[in-house]
């Protein structure tokens, strides 16, 4: 059984189509997946006692009326409500019983899915790993001295370790991305406004984007389409990619001297893998990375400030340090710099968007290395290379996906960028990169003859 819950949610449904098994006994194998190896992990901050009775409601349906993941478990970012179990958005400073599910859980439950475990935020999905909040920061399953990166930390480490197949995050300037490339999954961040964001707790409204992080890009693709039904991003799964013009930019990261010179030769062997599947790969240029990361990151700061003044001035103490340095950070921004800061974003979705017209997807890497180490944390944050925000100021899809392991033996991610809606093509391009692309092994938590 536990194999089972190894395999694609496709193959799982099928399983509990053809009576294989029930939708009971794989909940309990998930549950007791968890039971032995989050303790190291530290991805899962609640888990819902209700499941195994929502499990036994699926048992009990008829085939014919079980929609198409029935049965199948669901993890979710600790920012997101479930109905009737607490949001604590990683902080010591909220602590709710949500009344209704958040829409895009929702949506996820409709299609059969059974939110199962709520999972590990940095607080408020804004700050680094820190030890002054209610749960410990969660774990790199490729190797646990590593962050998984953030702020959806729990979700990256709850599926690269096998505890789930899928899990919502929130991606406000790389978070679900970066997570994604840290532990070597897929992660999408579906087009802004796109998926409902009600019942989640904001950060920065203009950048705040829901999706999915998944074991394979076919994963992905089918919470996709559940959570938006007309991006039918499972249905373009398997189409080739002959002809189709990608634009790489390789400029934009080649020269950076924080680029780990083993992300250079697995981003040229991507676009030759590519290639040789029938893609025109063609050299392009994007505007000059760190203005953009500037801009976007007064937007985000600006914007979580006016989220959390009020809240501050009420809870001041039950914040953590680098929660309230991060905040008060916004305070301290001019209209002026904010103006300045939008239109340097809608200049980029400008040129992104002319960009499009011509190329189908664009490829760049997710982050510029692999995860670091809890110990570069221990004063406080640390910047990390990443090349994710701008698409969060432009509100163009991205689709993160494991392209390498680094010379250390970590994960690293490629990103591709499509067009406003058009998370189907990233998803056909992915799935047959992932398909041709390199043999990504097991982390070490997950492999056969572990002890957990």
């Amino acid at each position: 059984m536990s194999e089972l819950i190894d395999l694609p949610l496709r193959a799982q449904a099928a399983a509990l189509t053809r009576r294989e098994t029930s939708a009971k006994e794989l909940m309990q194998t998930v549950l007791d997946r968890i039971s032995r190896r989050d303790p190291k992990l530290h991805a899962v901050v609640h888990l819902d006692a209700r499941a195994m009775d929502e499990a036994q409601r699926w048992d009990d349906t008829p085939l014919e009326d079980r929609p198409t993941l029935a049965g199948l478990a669901l993890g979710v970012k600790d920012i997101l409500d479930v109905a009737q179990a607490p949001t604590r958005c990683g902080s010591y400073a909220q602590d709710k019983l949500a009344q209704r599910d958040a829409a895009a859980v929702a949506r996820l439950r409709r299609a059969g899915m059974t939110p199962l475990a709520k999972l590990a935020t940095y607080e408020y999905a804004l700050t680094g790993p820190a030890w002054d909040q209610p749960n410990p920061p969660a774990r790199n399953p490729w190797n646990t001295a590593h962050i998984t990166g953030g702020s959806s930390s729990g979700s990256a480490a709850a599926v690269a370790g096998g505890l789930l197949r899928v899990a919502l995050g929130t991606d406000t300037g790389g978070s679900i991305r970066a997570p994604a490339a840290y532990c070597g999954i897929v992660g999408l961040k579906p087009t802004l406004s796109s998926v409902p964001d009600a019942g989640c707790f904001p950060l920065s409204p203009a950048l705040d984007v829901i999706g999915p992080l998944a074991a394979c890009v076919e994963d992905a693709a089918l919470v996709m389409e559940a959570l938006v039904p007309d991006s039918k991003a499972a249905r373009a799964l398997g189409q080739d990619i002959e002809g189709l013009r990608i634009g790489y930019a390789r400029d934009w990261f080649v020269a950076d001297p924080a680029c780990d010179p083993a992300l250079l030769r697995a981003m040229d062997d991507a676009a030759a893998t590519l290639s040789m599947l029938g893609a025109r790969i063609e050299l392009i240029d994007l505007p000059d990375y760190q203005p953009l990361e500037e801009a976007g990151s007064v937007i985000l700061q600006a914007e979580a400030w006016e989220v959390h003044r009020a809240a501050l001035a009420d809870h001041w103490p039950r914040y953590g340090v680098d929660a309230r340095r991060n905040l008060v950070t916004g305070a301290i921004l001019s209209e002026a710099h904010v103006a300045a800061a939008r239109r340097a974003a809608a200049r980029f979705g400008a040129q992104v968007t002319e960009l499009l017209g011509t190329y189908a997807a664009l490829l760049a890497p997710t982050t510029l290395g692999s995860a670091p180490r809890f110990a570069d944390f221990e004063d406080g944050p640390v910047w990390t290379a990443m090349r994710t925000l701008p698409f969060n100021m432009s509100g163009h899809p991205a689709l993160s996906v494991p392209c390498a392991l680094s010379d250390a033996g970590l994960p690293l991610g490629l990103q591709l960028i499509g067009r406003h809606g058009d998370e189907a093509t990233l998803c056909r391009i992915g799935h047959a990169y992932e398909q041709a692309g390199p043999n990504m092994l097991c982390p070490p938590i997950t492999c056969p003859g572990a002890a957990v």
